[in-house]
């Protein structure tokens, strides 16, 4: 009989990208019961009306494939109750198995072996291994002096010389909190017809600076947007996201994506969700009140941190990030060590969840970074 290793080195050989390819981790398990500060959730849950609509899920909803009827509606006119300059159709929009998975499907609808693919330095990890699976050039521009500002000017004369075909903008960006103004935004859609322009607004209602009123995506076909209903609906677990953007480049993304990747329990979610918009409204008020909170203890006890957009700031301990990390998690309070980002040396990053929350991190992490008192 041939031996189990021999049997192994015969199976097919996968494309020399994957083969080579560093897999973005996703977060460990045995997270629940914890005080989850490490991946930017919401920290209170959804909405009640989620958790009932959920509850009424007959069996029929569980038996049949999914159906989508209504819910880009329901997400366009939910933008336009937020800000009535936005323009946007539902054809605009389109539905994903989170934004984890628009983001896949932009690269496999318009990454091409060696084309380039730029962004900046650190930011969210999953855009490099999708770029890599393709084959593609990974160009990444540092962020700009101690307070991590974006390279305008750099990103747009790499674009001016090099035509990528995909630009990712993280805004505001994870982890440094960066914020780059619509207006500047529109400035880089305009540089090059040939590049996808994507501007990840997971964050966005923590600043409140979305690009979306700012353009007619009829005439920027080169601009796309994501959305998210898991930093501040609570949905992380559900997975859904949108991406909007002109309809014959969200129809193009579409085509790469399997007919009923979105399952039903999700779209219920979401619809409940959005229909709950003040709970949302509520939440992203409390967390920032709680960001301000947070920096006015770190101002008072001399710790080194920042704070820009987004529910996440970065702070440096006087121990070592790993070993506050660990000491963290053993009191029941998780937090990223962002130590090995570009940048970012002895940093950890940690989500802003409610006040109460901030008050029961806080009062750990000063006992334990036992410099600051």
């Amino acid at each position: 009989m041939e031996s189990t290793e021999n049997s192994f080195l015969d199976l097919p050989n996968p494309r020399k990208e994957i083969e080579a390819l560093s897999p973005y981790i996703a977060p460990l398990e045995g997270r629940r019961n914890l005080l989850r500060l490490d991946f930017n959730e919401n920290t209170i849950g959804p909405s009640p009306q989620v958790i009932q609509a959920l509850k009424e899920i007959s069996r029929d909803e569980v038996s049949i494939y999914p159906e989508y009827s209504g819910l880009k509606e329901k997400v366009v006119e939910t933008l336009i109750k937020q800000n009535s300059s936005i323009k946007t159709t539902s054809s605009e929009v389109g539905i994903f198995n989170g934004v984890d998975a628009a983001i896949n499907a932009i690269f496999h609808a318009y990454g091409n072996s060696n084309d380039v693919m730029l962004t900046t330095s650190p930011t969210f990890g999953y855009y490099t291994p999708c770029a890599q699976m393709r084959g593609m050039i990974i160009n990444s521009i540092p962020y700009e002096g101690k307070n991590f500002q974006y390279p305008f000017k750099k990103i747009c004369e790499f674009i001016e010389r090099n035509n990528p075909k995909i630009v990712l903008i993280c805004n505001p960006n994870n982890p440094t909190g960066t914020r780059l103004s619509p207006e500047k935004i529109v400035e880089i859609t305009k540089l090059s017809s040939k590049t996808l322009v994507v501007i990840d607004e997971l964050y966005e209602a923590f600043t409140g600076d979305s690009v979306l009123p700012f353009v007619n995506l009829q005439k920027t076909p080169n601009l796309v947007v994501l959305r998210s209903l898991s930093k501040t609906a609570g949905l992380a677990g559900l997975r859904i996201g949108f991406a909007i953007g002109n309809s014959k480049v969200i129809n193009i993304i579409n085509r790469v994506t399997g007919p009923y990747d979105v399952n039903s329990f999700a779209v219920i979610a979401a619809f409940a969700a959005l229909k709950d918009q003040s709970y949302i409204d509520s939440y992203v008020r409390e967390v920032l009140r709680a960001r301000e909170w947070l920096r006015t203890i770190f101002e008072k006890h001399g710790v080194k941190y920042h704070v820009d957009g987004g529910n996440y700031c970065l702070l440096w301990p006087k121990l070592g990030p790993q070993l506050v990390e660990q000491k963290l998690k053993s009191s029941g309070i998780l937090i990223r060590n962002m130590d090995k980002k570009q940048n970012l040396k002895g940093a950890l990053r940690v989500s802003i969840g409610t006040i109460e929350q901030m008050k029961r991190f806080w009062s750990v992490f000063k006992t334990i970074d036992k410099k600051l008192i």
